[in-house]
C-alpha cells in the first residue's frame, strides 16, 4: 500500500468516526429532550445523560479504587471491572475537570486510533473500500452507542486492532505488547493472547525468540491485575467473584444458558426493553456461532479462536448478557462483511438501511437510562 493510498485510507477512517460521533451526540441530545418526561427547565445536563450504567461504576473506580466503596459510594463488585479505563479516566480528569466528559474525551480519542487500524485490516482483507466499509460497519453497528460512552469497548479496540495488524504484518514483539494493554482493559485480552499464539503458530516465518515471550504480555498483565486484588481484597478469585455476586453469571452448561435467556427474552411478563434485549442476546450468539464456523472453513484459525472463545465463555453463562455489545469487539465479523459487500451492493445498501435507525435507538435507549445491553 503506497503512501498516498494509506493517507488517503487514514482520512477516510477518522472522518467517517467523527461524522458517526457527530450523528450519535446529535441523537442523544436531540432524541432525549423528545422523550423526556419532564419541563424543558428539569431536563439533566447533557453529560449527566452519559453517567449511565457501567460508566458511573468505571468512575466509581476511578475515584475511590477497588478499596473505597465502602465508605464513599454504595456500589459494590467494582472487582469486575478491569483498570485500564478507569486509570485513564483519572488522567482525563485532570484535563477536562470533567469525569463524564474525560471517559467520553477518552472514548473519543480511543476510537480513532482503533479506526485507523481498522481500516488498514480491512484493506488488507479487500482493498481501500474494504477498509473504509469496516469502519463505516462498525461505527453504524446498532450498539455503537458503547464506542461513545464512557464503556472500555473504544479502549480495548485501540489495543487489540493495532496488535493483530501488527500480527498479520508478523510484528510480533509489538503485537504482544499491545496486546498487554488491551489485557489491562477487559479479560477479553486472554482470548486475544490465545488467538496471537494461533496466528503466531500458523504463520509461515515464525521464529522462537525474545518476540516470541512478548506474546505472553497480556497473561501477565491479567495476572498482575489478579494478584493487585488479592492484595486489596485478599481473594485470588476476586474477579470471578464480583462477576458472580454482583451479576448472577457463573459458567453452567450452554443448554442450561440457552433455555435461560430463551425464557427470559419470551416471558410475558418481562419488561419490554429486556425482553428486545435478551432476544438481542440470542440473535449475537448465534451470529458469534456462525462466525467462527465461517473462519475456520476458511482456515482463518486465529480469528476463529478470538471470536470461538468469546462465544463459548458469554455462551456458557449463567444466562446471556452483553453478547450483543460485544459483538463490536469482534472485529473479524466487520472484514468480513465489509470484504463480502463490496461485489455485492445489495448487502451494502441493506445494512445501511437499518443499521443507523438501530443505532439511534441505541443511544436514545442509553442515554434516557434504559437497558440497552
Amino acid at each position: 500500500m503506497g503512501a498516498r493510498t494509506s493517507g488517503s485510507l487514514a482520512r477516510e477512517a477518522l472522518s467517517i468516526w467523527v461524522l458517526t460521533r457527530v450523528a450519535v451526540m446529535t441523537a442523544a441530545f436531540a432524541g432525549l429532550w423528545m422523550v423526556a418526561d419532564t419541563n424543558a427547565r428539569d431536563v439533566p445536563s447533557f453529560l449527566g445523560w452519559w453517567d449511565r450504567w457501567d460508566t458511573h461504576l468505571f468512575l466509581d473506580v476511578a475515584k475511590y479504587g477497588y478499596g473505597g466503596y465502602a465508605s464513599h459510594t454504595t456500589d459494590t463488585h467494582l472487582e469486575a471491572f478491569f483498570p485500564g479505563e478507569p486509570l485513564l479516566m483519572r488522567v482525563a480528569h485532570l484535563l477536562t475537570a470533567s469525569w463524564v466528559g474525560g471517559a467520553l474525551l477518552i472514548s473519543a480519542i480511543a476510537g480513532a486510533f482503533a479506526m485507523l487500524a481498522m481500516s488498514r485490516l480491512g484493506a488488507l482483507e479487500g482493498g481501500q473500500l474494504a477498509g473504509s466499509r469496516a469502519v463505516l460497519y462498525l461505527t453504524l453497528s446498532p450498539y455503537a452507542v458503547f464506542l461513545a460512552a464512557g464503556y472500555s469497548e473504544s479502549l480495548f479496540l485501540a489495543f487489540a486492532l493495532p496488535s493483530w495488524l501488527a500480527a498479520r504484518r508478523e510484528r510480533w514483539l509489538a503485537a504482544g505488547l499491545l496486546a498487554g494493554g488491551a489485557a489491562l482493559v477487559r479479560i477479553d485480552g486472554l482470548f486475544l493472547a490465545v488467538a496471537l499464539a494461533v496466528q503466531w503458530l500458523t504463520s509461515r516465518n515464525r521464529r522462537a525468540g525474545p518476540e516470541l515471550f512478548a506474546l505472553f504480555t497480556p497473561v501477565v498483565a491479567t495476572a498482575g491485575y489478579f494478584a493487585y486484588l488479592h492484595h486489596v481484597t485478599g481473594d485470588w478469585l476476586a474477579w470471578n467473584h464480583a462477576q458472580q455476586q454482583g451479576w448472577g453469571r457463573h459458567l453452567t452448561l450452554p443448554w442450561h444458558s440457552f433455555h435461560t435467556s430463551w425464557s427470559a427474552a419470551f416471558s410475558p411478563s418481562q419488561g419490554t426493553a429486556y425482553e428486545w434485549s435478551f432476544r438481542a442476546e440470542i440473535l449475537a450468539l448465534a451470529v458469534g456461532v456462525v462466525v467462527t464456523v465461517v473462519l475456520v472453513v476458511m482456515r482463518r484459525f486465529g480469528e476463529a479462536v478470538y471470536v470461538g472463545l468469546q462465544v463459548v465463555a458469554l455462551g456458557c453463562s449463567s444466562y446471556y448478557l452483553s453478547i450483543s455489545r460485544s459483538t463490536l469487539l469482534w472485529f473479524p465479523l466487520w472484514l468480513l462483511f465489509a470484504r463480502w459487500s463490496v461485489p455485492r451492493q445489495w448487502l451494502h445498501r441493506g445494512y445501511l438501511a437499518v443499521a443507523p435507525a438501530l443505532m439511534l435507538v441505541g443511544v436514545i435507549t442509553f442515554t434516557s437510562g434504559r437497558w440497552v445491553g
